[in-house]
């Protein structure tokens, strides 16, 4: 794609966020949608494309009653919001489409309408991995990440740090699920989950969804917000068995994805004010930010402590206070998308003075997949 081909012009949250035990997962994808529709001034009719992961795109549309000239139901877990939008500008690009609703939504804590989390026996996770009770994802992210903190002479009190800065972005975000400040030792005095993941380290349970509304760049002044540009973009997948990846202290997702962003934006680390990394748990804005390369391996965790991404740091980082305090259905990657969107927008509740550059980074499943956006504001 070519850089700023492609724009943003309505992107919006599920009007509640935490515990909405009354609407279920295809009417929090239809709230979502209403409400991006709305912040782009836009109807049903309008959209000629869809994109959606959790729910089916033909079950979207035909709930939206919008008769799509394009459909995309990739899902790989939490980052497919982020290869939705790559895909989406692809789509533009190569007229199969003008307008774009990418949608999400998930009850993840209330259960209405929602399926399990279960892999079939036969499945290589069911054959190899279940049968030793790698079962749920703080089980399965155990498995590199006690091999990383090793490697990188990582402690405890590193993961924590993560969690503690994160609640301090939280508390400036209204709609966030937790707010209340946090210490390094609240978080490792909080219940064991499975070692070392502790549950101040581990994402929250909730529901809620979003949208985002994608069309080509030379449509986007006609919207009444203000664009957002994607700049660049990158996807990849690794493995659907996390004991299986390559190399346990990196993501080689991450690393692909990462690295076809910035190529195809062309900016450097430099250039960037603001970042998102997917946060299910404290480990992987340490990934994150090592696998991208805003840090050499092993500096990630004196990177964070020295509050180089807290609030007035050279690098902000999950702003909104990210999948450990600011929301956690399931599949974080659209929520992490919107808070770039507002930074660039320049309506953040926590705003970034400033903010040109925005990457959005995602993890599918346990390091599997891996999607990355690079959003500016400026045309």
């Amino acid at each position: 794609m070519q850089p700023k081909s492609v724009a943003v012009v309505g992107a919006a949250e599920t009007t509640k966020m935490g515990k909405i035990p009354d609407v279920s997962v295809i009417g929090l994808h239809a709230d979502a949608a209403l409400n991006a529709m709305k912040d782009a001034g836009l109807k049903p009719s309008d959209i000629d494309g869809v994109a959606t992961a959790g729910v089916s795109p033909v079950e979207l549309a035909h709930y939206l009653g919008i008769t799509p000239t394009y459909a995309d139901g990739t899902s790989v877990g939490g980052c497919s919001f982020m290869l939705h939008v790559r895909h989406a500008a692809a789509a533009i690009n190569a007229g199969l489409a003008k307008t774009i609703l990418i949608t999400h939504g998930e009850s993840g804590r209330s259960r209405v309408g929602a399926g399990g989390f279960a892999r079939s026996p036969s499945s290589l996770m069911g054959q190899f991995e279940m049968p030793y009770g790698v079962t749920s994802p703080p089980t399965m992210f155990t498995v590199p990440v006690l091999r990383y903190l090793k490697a990188r002479g990582y402690t405890e009190e590193d993961l924590a740090t993560v969690a503690v800065i994160q609640r301090e972005w939280a508390a400036k975000n209204p709609r966030a699920s937790f707010k209340d400040p946090i210490t390094v030792d609240d978080v490792l005095n909080s219940p064991m989950i499975a070692w070392p993941f502790r549950m101040l380290m581990c994402c929250l349970v909730t529901d809620g969804g979003g949208a985002l509304i994608v069309t080509s760049a030379d449509r986007a002044k006609d919207f009444p917000n203000k664009p957002v540009y994607v700049l660049g973009t990158g996807e990849s997948v690794e493995t659907p068995m996390v004991s299986q990846m390559e190399d346990f202290t990196s993501s080689k997702a991450f690393r692909v994805s990462g690295k076809k962003a910035f190529e195809t934006a062309g900016i450097t680390h430099a250039d960037v004010d603001h970042l998102m990394i997917y946060d299910a748990f404290a480990h992987l804005p340490l990934y994150g930010l090592e696998d991208l390369g805003f840090c050499e391996p092993g500096e990630a965790a004196g990177f964070i402590r020295d509050r180089n991404t807290a609030i007035g740091g050279k690098l902000p980082l999950n702003t909104n206070g990210g999948g450990l305090s600011y929301m956690h259905s399931g599949m974080y990657g659209m929520y992490a998308l919107q808070e770039s969107v507002r930074q660039m927008r320049g309506i953040a509740p926590a705003q970034v003075e400033g903010a040109k550059i925005s990457v959005c980074h995602g993890v599918g499943g346990m390091f599997a997949a891996s999607g990355t956006i690079i959003f500016t504001n400026e045309k």
